[in-house]
């Protein structure tokens, strides 16, 4: 199987952490974030990677060269300009696209979870979905809307009333059909989320995967990082 590390952001709610490095190289337990993401999905019997990179690109292509991506086939995609999730999804298309019709992971470094991808990969082939979002009930300032059979149907603006459909946290992780490549009409930068709504309105299906009772933690701010110390022990990821 294939999956996809987002790894080209800057990391700015991580500074000074970042000033000196990449996000992705941020250590967690004595472990980088990239290790634990890629030994994650290694375990989950991934073997093929793709890892965006912008913001000192080349210590992240040194760092695997010198571990030899940790026993995986891990390929770059080198931007010069941020792209965000959907431009950088797009520009790495042609690793998706070269070989079998198969779903693939996409996941944001930054992102600290027990989620089961097995689990989410069975989800997403058992309803013919062209993307499949893991969420949870929480709080966060950008909630996802979905109908009471899970797809999804809107965005929720915060500060809005939830109204018949259920406001849902999206967690950074996705497992995707190849086809949504060629649907992508968007261009530049873009979110992915954006691509997400348009095709959730011209009917395709995209949908939930609910992920309440996994852990989960977004890593992008230092005090999230101290949280996660304290639980990584526990997690043996």
């Amino acid at each position: 199987m294939k999956a996809m590390l987002l790894a080209a952001g800057l990391g700015t709610r991580l500074r000074p952490l970042t000033d000196s490095k990449p996000k992705a190289l941020v250590e967690l337990g004595g472990r980088t974030l990239l290790e634990i993401a890629l030994s994650r999905l290694a375990s989950f019997g991934f073997r093929e990677v793709i890892v965006n990179v912008h913001h000192f690109a080349d210590q992240v292509t040194e760092y695997l060269e010198a571990r030899r991506g940790f026993g995986l086939r891990v390929e770059i995609s080198r931007e010069e300009e941020l792209l965000d999730t959907g431009g950088g999804l797009k520009k790495a298309a042609w690793f998706f696209l070269r070989g079998p019709d198969k779903p693939f992971l996409l996941h944001n470094v930054d992102v600290l979870s027990t989620i089961d991808f097995a689990k989410m990969v069975e989800s997403h082939r058992a309803a013919g979905a062209l993307a499949t979002l893991a969420v949870q009930e929480r709080e966060s300032s950008r909630q996802l809307l979905f109908d009471a059979s899970g797809r999804l149907c809107g965005r929720r603006r915060m500060g809005e009333p939830e109204g018949a459909a259920k406001a849902l946290a999206f967690s950074g992780i996705h497992v995707i059909s190849p086809r949504l490549l060629g649907k992508m009409s968007e261009t530049g930068a873009f979110s992915v989320i954006d691509s997400y709504l348009r095709l959730a309105r011209e009917g395709e299906i995209v949908r939930a995967f609910r992920a309440d009772a996994y852990y989960w933690r977004d890593l992008g701010r230092a005090a999230d990082l101290e949280a996660a110390e304290r639980d990584f022990r526990s997690l043996a990821l």
